[in-house]
């Protein structure tokens, strides 16, 4: 395959999680030659097993669109950025870029619920994940023997992930640590959007939405009519309150793979020019046109199973009325 047709889902397997943890080693590699990567390992075995349902305390990732898979694409996108700024002549310590991978492996292990919570999904945390996953961070952080000031970088660093936060009121140690915060920010929206499934992913956006009741978004549909506004959005992100880290992903392709292209970008605007086709031609049908892996049909099995458990609740309820 040539390298003016790869495409990013052609370099690693995002589904396979071994895979991307290994190229994430690779990849850090080439930036801190002396680096043991054992504790990155460590840290993505106990991620791996929280959203599995394996860690004590919590029940498992039940929400569709932050998963596992996104936990993965952040982590990768954030793996590129350190190695892209590095190949670019960047300097910052191995320390701030290894608080930085932990960081994006717990950006979003807010939306998991403890063991306790039976009602609902991690999808009613949405508005208040950040905070949530940080606290997880604190946790972890702490069972398993990181300091304080390792806390507080990884802190502010995830706190970059917050769609409203600007760098100013965050606290960083150093230009190089602002650096990777701004990076973390970026990463997780390069990952989410680059995401070959990202469209058919959007209708399990919109369900975790719903249920979190977040504002502005009335149906499915009008957040597809939407998600064009959102990449503008987040480009301006990525220049104004992201520093433009976004630059250093075609340095990386460029290093790692010889091919000098920013394919994030490239994976990105194809969705949306795709999305609106869809929008334009196939308003009332879109969801026949989203058939990647299957995950239409997996929608409507989880839709299916909600309707199923409310209509038993609400005869649960009228029996005991009775």
């Amino acid at each position: 395959m040539g390298s003016k047709t790869v495409k990013l889902e052609d370099l690693v397997s995002m589904d396979h999680p071994g895979d991307v943890l290994e190229e994430t080693v690779r990849v850090a590699l080439m930036v801190f030659p002396g680096w043991d990567p054992q504790p990155l390992r460590q840290a993505y075995g106990d991620i791996v097993r929280l959203f599995r349902g394996e860690y004590p305390g919590y029940r498992g990732c039940n929400t569709g669109f932050h998963d596992l898979k996104h936990t993965n694409d952040c982590l990768m996108a954030m793996a590129r950025l350190v190695h892209g700024a590095y190949v670019q002549g960047c300097d910052f310590r191995l320390r701030e870029a290894f608080l930085g991978f932990l960081a994006a492996l717990m950006h979003d292990t807010g939306y998991i619920q403890a063991a306790e919570e039976r009602s609902g999904t991690g999808a009613k945390h949405t508005l208040a994940h950040v905070g949530r996953s940080i606290d997880f961070m604190e946790g972890h952080f702490v069972r398993t023997g990181y300091t304080r000031r390792d806390f507080e970088v990884a802190r502010s660093c995830l706190q970059c992930t917050a769609l409203d936060a600007g760098t100013d009121g965050i606290p960083f140690e150093s230009a190089g640590h602002e650096m990777v915060g701004r990076m973390l920010g970026t990463a997780d929206l390069l990952g989410q959007m680059g995401d070959r499934t990202y469209l058919e992913r959007l209708p399990f956006l919109y369900e975790e939405f719903r249920e979190g009741r977040v504002p502005g978004f009335p149906n499915e549909l009008e957040l597809l009519r939407r998600t064009p506004e959102f990449w503008e959005f987040a480009k301006r992100r990525f220049a104004n309150e992201l520093g433009g880290v976004d630059r250093y992903m075609r340095a990386h392709f460029s290093s790692r793979w010889g091919i000098d292209r920013d394919l994030y970008r490239e994976s990105i605007e194809g969705n949306m020019r795709y999305l609106e086709h869809l929008l334009k031609h196939h308003e009332k049908d879109y969801t026949e046109c989203l058939r990647r892996d299957g995950l239409m049909d997996r929608l409507k099995q989880l839709r299916s199973a909600r309707s199923l458990h409310h209509q038993e609740a609400g005869c649960q309820a009228s029996d005991r009325a009775r």
